[in-house]
């Protein structure tokens, strides 16, 4: 068996939409580090795509979904539930950011909490309306294509999207958009398109994950929650790329000291397997009826057992903390290849162990350069590195390491890097 057999027979019996990045067909996988079936070592700075925040197969993640399995796999939240449930809703109401009580409710996939996020506001508030930001990426169902501010390739080929659903600009510094030019053009939304009494909610997430890891300022998350209290507009935090010790702190958002009314959580949730979570006010919980809100798998006790365990390993192991070191150390080697390479590495930003460079021609923040960024990613791929890239102009290369990950195996990832980078230069 070989990774371009592999890819052939999965080229004939899966989705073309269902692509992957790299043809690196995993046999298995120990924190940062995953072989492939051909027996090569490769170094993973994705995480499954920041899923993996405790590393691949942690032991206690293991022993949690063992003991599990030894029990029972699946009953059905709705139907019979279990304790695991009922404590891991209560550890995420209780490290929720904010004073209000709050209540949770388990789905499967980021895009369902999302998708749940917009029922639960629009069953609370009476209103149709939703505004998100250019550049977000909320999932890939209907609703959340709709949410989502990028176009390729996300929203290619599957119109017409839901109504009531407007889109403003994401403060970027880099870019040069600015807090007031996207609070201008909430306010001309309010004046062109939908008046505020009729916005159920307003979407946003922290640091912009398929976008280009671009962070809203604490002032300006500090404003909107403002804004949203004027005009009894709820707040949701999308969390769920930046949630879980990811950027130092619990999720993002308490950072900036403010109070989601709703939040999405899922991604690091659970060490690798499918749940996700809503996290919100009690009273804004339990506007939709009984049965209004569930799905076959969501909440699996399986996914709970991985998730309890997930809790006590970013205590235990003070991942937080972590996360900023994390992100210190990569920011150290990109701003000395920065520093070699000024008119191709246009910008350099962290939120914790949220990484990302941003590539260009000349210097130039106008002329972006994702070419260099696909063909970093896949000379990385061959040279045992697992990268991605994001951005909604395909210049960004995103690191998203484990929080476990061993500081020597960030210094033995960073020389390829490194080394590809100049190679391809």
């Amino acid at each position: 068996m070989n990774n371009a057999d592999l890819q052939k027979r999965k080229d004939s019996a899966i989705a073309r939409g269902q692509g992957n990045m790299a043809p690196i067909y995993i046999d298995h996988a120990l924190n940062s580090e995953i072989w492939d079936v051909e027996g090569k070592r490769h170094i993973d700075f994705g995480a499954g795509i920041a899923v993996v925040n405790t590393g691949h197969n942690h032991p206690k993640v293991k022993a949690g979904v063992q003991a599990q399995l030894e029990r029972f796999t699946h009953t059905c939240l709705t139907i019979t539930p279990y304790e695991s449930a009922v404590i891991l809703a209560e550890k995420l109401n209780a490290v929720a950011p904010g004073d209000t009580p709050k209540k949770s409710m388990f789905v499967t996939t980021g895009a369902e909490a999302v998708e749940n996020c917009v029922k639960i506001a629009r069953a609370y508030t009476g209103r149709p309306g939703v505004i998100a930001f250019n550049g977000g990426f909320h999932g890939r169902t209907n609703m959340t294509m709709g949410l989502t501010g990028k176009v390729n390739p996300y929203k290619i080929g599957f119109g017409p999207f839901p109504s009531d659903i407007y889109h403003i600009p994401y403060p970027n510094d880099y870019l040069g958009i600015t807090e007031e030019q996207a609070l201008t053009d909430l306010e001309e939304r309010f004046l062109c398109d939908i008046e505020p009494a009729r916005v159920a909610a307003i979407i946003i997430e922290p640091v912009q994950g398929e976008g280009g890891f671009y962070q809203a300022s604490a002032s300006f998350l500090q404003t909107l929650r403002k804004l949203c209290d004027k005009h009894g507009i709820l707040l949701i935090l999308d969390e769920i790329q930046s949630g879980f010790a990811r950027t130092g702190t619990m999720f993002c958002h308490e950072q900036a000291g403010i109070e989601a009314d709703l939040m999405t959580t899922a991604k690091g949730i659970a060490g690798g397997y499918p749940l996700a979570a809503v996290v919100g006010k009690a009273k804004i919980m339990d506007a939709p009826i009984p049965g209004g809100l569930g799905g076959t798998y969501g909440g699996s006790p399986v996914g709970c057992a991985a998730a309890l365990a997930v809790f006590d390993i970013i205590e235990e192991a003070q991942l937080c903390t972590r996360a900023t070191q994390i992100g210190n150390q990569f920011v150290e080697h990109l701003q000395g290849l920065q520093a070699e390479y000024p008119h191709i590495i246009g910008d350099i930003r962290n939120a914790g162990a949220m990484i990302a460079v941003e590539l260009v021609h000349d210097g130039d923040v106008n002329k972006p350069y994702p070419e260099m960024a696909k063909n970093l990613s896949a000379k990385a791929a061959e040279n045992g590195l697992v990268l991605l890239s994001c951005g909604i102009r395909g210049n960004v290369i995103r690191f998203l390491p484990a929080l476990t990950i061993e500081t020597d195996i960030i210094e033995e990832g960073m020389a390829i890097f490194k080394r590809c980078f100049a190679e391809l230069v």
